[in-house]
């Protein structure tokens, strides 16, 4: 199994086809949850958000495309690292 390491300036895609720079990985200061800081590119109305700094917790970065909600979707993780940077 691939290990799935978030290493700052690195470029994932999302699934529905923006792509993250991730910035870094913080701890959040009250749960010491580990958070995902990343800037959003790329979006021109794909998704909800606008292009722009982001938080988001480490495993949802992680985790896997809900296919029940997104059947057509091929990714199989929410972010996917681009290998070809």
């Amino acid at each position: 199994m691939e290990e799935r390491i978030v290493k700052p300036f690195t470029m994932w895609r999302h699934f529905k086809g923006t792509h993250a720079m991730v910035i870094t990985v913080a701890e959040h200061s009250e749960t010491g949850e580990k958070m995902v800081v990343y800037y959003c590119m790329d979006n021109e109305g794909k998704t909800n958000h606008k292009d722009g700094i982001y938080a988001r917790p480490l495993h949802m970065f992680l985790s896997e495309v809900d296919h029940e909600k997104y059947p057509d979707v091929k990714q199989k993780y929410r972010f996917e690292l681009v290998k070809d940077q």
